[in-house]
Formats: structure tokens, sequence, C-alpha cells
């Protein structure tokens, strides 16, 4: 039966919606090597989005609010990029278009928002080429057509961040990406210059003679090594201010090597050196505010003294003084039991800790060891710290906008279901649904569409209103709507 919306509801007898928990719960999805996503280079089109849909459906069920998508392994796309060829993990060949065609980052977006979840894009900075691909590269592969800016390094090939285009080509495909696919946020990993190999006992330094040179012949007077931090410094600092300037509300995250020294902070004893190595001064960023949150990959036990979890969690909260979001990346396929062998609870406790540390978030690599449950991973999570759902935190910096409440809303009490349906307003992002029975509101689902049906199986007791509430793209709050459940 068909259910009128009444005005917005004040009466005493109805309990206070609750505020919804706030909790950064994410897993990336790893493409390089088809790690997470396709099982296989070349599959059917069919048989990829039906993978994608079971991704997003375990998020679901596992109450994460975050996919951390990778678009781009190296130099290649996931998308339909006017800048770089298809990726060969997805279609078998580098270049070739999938058939039938369909574009999977507009896919992502779709499948994560009617689930209410945020999809945000990974990008790999500089990384040119893999070892793990197999096939040839295609024509406009970045090595071809420009080969001056890569750089052949051990078994990959990079780009060179001293060269002004690699860094103009990064940020142009990231700003086009940003620019015609409605995401929620960008993303980037630790590979700015790449980690180094040894040849004979020998570190082998990264070939960017070339640039250098250029460098030092305008005129330049920075050492070689702070030459190379400035090139990634600049780089963060106008990746964050173009997305800004774009679309103000698109979170910008990044995930660096989780030690920044050695001896920082006291009692970290190994680990590779990102400052001197990878020319990441990782620290400054955060203290620059060019990040609306920051990932550091903290990936050892709790008790692994040299890689201390809850000392690097401390130090890096410490030197978060623009109070960007902290979300610790947590390394949980080492609960695989061919790689690790972590227990479900080490995962717990980390959680737990952050939570302790008001960090009020985690992301987890990668999402496989979720979604095939590795030493009851994915079980442990959604019985016990994951339980219940959870909004985003808020991101206050990125704007005051305040979404719109629902209207024109409808119900109808089927036999096996109810029907809620609505009309949304520009600039909201999700709504959450309520269901009051009783004395007590339910959270029932979290979503971008405008009609939900709640199967009356999953509902214990007389359902008697419902609660409509419109979450803005910066995690905002609108008044929330309630409707009461009379028969006509």
């Amino acid at each position: 039966m068909i259910c009128a919306l009444g005005a917005l509801l004040v009466a005493s007898q109805i309990p206070a919606l609750p505020e919804p928990p706030r909790e950064f719960r994410a897993a990336w999805v790893a493409t390089v090597d088809n790690i997470d996503f396709p099982s296989k280079r070349g599959i059917p089109t069919n048989r990829a989005q039906a993978e994608m849909r079971a991704i997003f459906d375990k998020a679901a069920d596992l109450n994460l609010n975050c996919v951390i998508f990778q678009i781009r392994p190296h130099a290649d796309a996931l998308y339909d990029s006017p800048l770089e060829p298809w990726s060969e993990y997805l279609t078998g060949r580098q270049g070739r278009p999938p058939q039938p065609y369909w574009d999977p980052l507009r896919y992502a977006v779709q499948e994560a928002h009617k689930r209410g979840i945020e999809l945000h894009v990974w990008f790999n900075p500089y990384r040119a080429w893999h070892p793990s691909a197999k096939g040839p590269q295609s024509d406009d592969y970045v090595g071809k057509t420009h080969p001056e800016a890569v750089k052949t390094y051990g078994k990959y090939e990079w780009m060179d961040p001293g060269e002004p285009f690699t860094q103009k080509r990064t940020l142009d495909v990231m700003l086009d990406v940003v620019k015609r696919y409605d995401i929620d946020g960008v993303h980037i990993d630790d590979y700015f210059y790449p980690y180094p190999i040894t040849e004979a006992g020998k570190k082998v330094d990264f070939p960017d003679g070339p640039s250098w040179a250029k460098y030092v012949q305008s005129g330049g007077k920075l050492t070689r090594d702070d030459w190379r931090r400035k090139n990634v410094d600049d780089f963060v600092e106008n990746m964050y201010k173009s997305v800004k300037k774009e679309k103000a509300w698109v979170k910008v995250g990044i995930s660096p090597f989780g030690i920044y020294r050695p001896g920082i902070p006291e009692g970290i004893k190994a680990g590779v050196d990102q400052y001197a190595e990878l020319y990441a001064d990782a620290r400054k960023w955060l203290k620059e505010g060019w990040c609306d949150y920051y990932t550091p990959q903290l990936y050892w036990p709790i008790k692994q003294t040299p890689q201390s979890f809850p000392v690097l969690l401390d130090w890096w909260l410490s030197q978060n003084s623009q109070k960007r979001h902290l979300w610790p990346g947590l390394y949980t396929s080492r609960a695989n039991p061919t790689d690790g062998n972590l227990k479900a609870q080490e995962f717990v406790d980390q959680i737990e800790l952050t939570r302790s540390k008001e960090a009020n978030g985690a992301v987890h690599f990668s999402f496989k060891a979720l979604q095939r449950d590795w030493n009851q991973i994915g079980t442990t999570l959604r019985e016990g710290p994951y339980l219940n759902q959870a909004l985003v935190p808020p991101s206050p910096w990125l704007g005051e906008t305040v979404a719109a409440p629902a209207t024109d809303a409808l119900i109808e009490d089927a036999d096996t279901h109810y029907r809620i349906q609505w009309k949304g307003a520009e600039g909201t992002r999700f709504y959450a649904l309520y269901g009051l029975q009783g004395d007590r509101w339910t959270w029932w689902d979290t979503t971008s569409e405008t009609q939900v049906l709640v199967s009356k199986a999953r509902v214990e007791g007389k359902v008697s209103h419902v609660a409509i509430r419109a979450v803005d793209r910066v995690g905002g709050l609108a008044e929330p709507v309630l409707v009461r459940l009379t028969l006509e």
C-alpha cells in the first residue's frame, strides 16, 4: 500500500535519530599483475563486470565505505583515457580496448555509489613499465612517444621525475579523470623515485643524468639529492592545489612508505630511508597540508619492535599539525596462510589501536585478503570492529556545504518489503536510511539511489517510521526527514 509523506515530524514520543558513527574503512583494489582485479587478463567483459560487482558486494557486506581502485598501474589505463593506452591487465594487450566495450572506472563509480561506498582512484605517479607486463608495448606508450623522459632501472622502466614532461603528463592524467568522472578521491602511493636496487653489492643510482645536467646548466644551485626532493615536492603541491581548483570536494590521499627515516622516531631501527632513497619528504607534505588524508604504510605487527606499529602511528600523528585525516595502511594480506599467516586478531588490534589514538580509519592491502577471507580476516572484521555501518569522517576544510533534505518521499508497504523513494538534491552524495522499530532506530542502508527496497525479512519488529538523511560530498549531514508509515 502507498503511504504518504507527512511534514517533518517533531514529536516527543519519537526517539531522536542517533548520529551515525564515523570511521574510514577502505581497501586497495590492485590491478597491477592482476593482484585483485580482474582475475585474468583479457577475460570477457561480462565476466570482468561480474568480478567488479562481487568486489563491491563484498565491500558492502563488510561495511567498508571506500574502495581505492588502481586505474593507472604504470603509464596505462583501466579506463577510457585520451592520454594513455588501455592496460594489458584488463584486455590482455596494451592499447587494445575491451570488447565488447566498457569503461571499468565509470562502472566502478556507479557500482560503488549505489552501495553507499566512496570510490577513490589510485595512480602510480611515475612507474612506466612493470616486469609483470607480458605483451608488447603499444605505439602510444610513453616510452615510445617520449623516450627522453623514460629510463630503464633494473627490471622496470621509470618516468624521470626531473623531466618537466613527466610531471605534466602525470598531472594531466590525474586532472582528466577528476574532470570526467564523478569520483570521491585521488590517491597516490609511494613510488616517486624508485626503490633502490643493487648490482654486485653496490647501490645503482637512478639514471637521471640528462635532466640533472639541464638543471645545473640552467643555473640550479641545489645538491642532486635536494633537487630530486624538490622535484617530488613540486609535484605533490601542484597536484593537491590543481585537484582542489577543479573540484574542491575530491579528497587527495597519499600513501607513503611507513618509515620516514631509520631512527625517526627513536627505536625505529630498520627500513628504507624514504627521505634519502625515494627522495620523498613525506613529513613535509603532511605538515604543509598538501593532502586531505594520509595513509602511511604501517605494514608491521604491533610487537615487531624495529618497525613498531604503535610507535610509528604515534609519530605520524605527532607530525599532523594541519589536522588532516590520518588513516594508516594495514598489510592485511599477511593473513594469507602461505605468506605471513598472521591471525585476524592482529588486524583487529591494529584497528582498535587506531581508534584509541583518534586516527578514525584504516586502509587494507589488499582486497583479496578480505574477499578470500584468509585466516577468517573478513569474517572477523565483519563480526567485530566492522559489525555496524559507519560514514566517512567529514573534511570540514573542504567546505561547509550541507546537503539539502530529501523531498517528495513515498513508501509502499508490500508483502515482502518496503519500497521507499524520494527526490534528491544537487550536491548530495549519499542517503542514509533508517527504520524505527518500537523505540529503536536501525540503520538500514546507505546509497546514492533515490529508491530503496528493504526486505521485511531483515527487519525485526513492526516499523512505524523511516528516516532519510542526506550526506553531502564532504561528509556534512542534512537534517533528517521522518516519514510516518500509516496505511491509507
